[in-house]
């Protein structure tokens, strides 16, 4: 009975464990098909003989069983991101859990690790990373090197704009909206007052750093996989994001012309 008792506790903890991994994944910008592969590691490594999962947009489900024994276990989703750095540590600890036979406090231990590791860059660096790749971008469309200063600032003001809003909890589409709107308002002016041309095309190139590639990207691949209900969610939300980033570039532009 005892046996039975620290078994079934077992399994308890490898369902709890490959869940934690496939939420974190998940939340990581991974695809459905890696979120499976990454917990089914963790829990096979850890002894257990099944592995069944459901992924949909905001939760995951999965039943690990062993012998006679079963267990299902759900978890809600958070805000999903994109952090390819996290995803890679999390695919290789699996692979390590997988590979080495650990105890499942020893495979706690290794994604606590991995945690700890891949903490988040710095604000002033991912602003600095993301306005020198907007106004990259705007010279490959064509805007002239008077216009790249402005389309930085932008972009610098697009990041802050959705870092400080994201750490309020506001809605995701509202965020897109509003740094759009800045961001391109910016540029637009500075674009006038430097006397650029191309002002119209500069007041595009800050909002880039918005558009949501990897859950497009991750959409197709789900509905590719044979996922259609979560690709297609994926794909509404894509569009979504989208059509508000539109509408806060479309102000801004409003907002421009109302000034001559």
């Amino acid at each position: 009975m005892q046996a039975e008792t620290r078994a079934r506790e077992s399994l308890e903890e490898i369902t709890d464990l490959a869940l934690e991994f496939g939420r974190l994944s998940m939340e990581a910008g991974a695809s459905a098909r890696h979120v499976e592969d990454i917990a089914e590691r963790v829990a096979l490594g850890l002894g257990a003989e099944r592995v069944d999962m459901s992924i949909g947009y905001c939760s995951l489900a999965v039943t690990i069983s062993f012998g006679h024994e079963a267990i299902t276990r759900i978890c809600k989703v958070g805000p999903v991101g994109v952090n390819e750095r996290l995803h890679g540590a999390l695919s290789a600890a699996a692979a390590r859990i997988e590979r080495c036979e650990m105890t499942v406090t020893q495979a706690r231990t290794e994604l606590t690790s991995t945690l700890r590791e891949c903490s988040r860059h710095a604000d002033w660096l991912i602003t600095l990373g993301v306005s020198v790749a907007c106004a990259a971008f705007g010279r490959l469309m064509g805007i002239d090197w008077r216009g790249v200063g402005p389309i930085f600032l932008g972009a610098a003001l697009v990041q802050i704009v959705r870092r400080g809003l994201a750490l309020h909890n506001v809605n995701p589409f509202i965020s897109a909206a509003t740094a759009a709107f800045f961001g391109s308002a910016l540029c637009g002016f500075g674009a006038r007052w430097v006397g650029s041309p191309t002002a119209a095309t500069n007041m595009i190139a800050p909002v880039l750093l918005l558009v949501p590639g990897v859950p497009l990207f991750n959409a197709q691949c789900d509905i590719l996989e044979g996922r259609p209900s979560l690709g297609s969610a994926r794909a509404v939300w894509a569009a979504v994001m989208l059509l508000f980033m539109t509408l806060g570039v479309w102000l801004a532009r409003e907002l421009l012309e109302g000034a001559r």
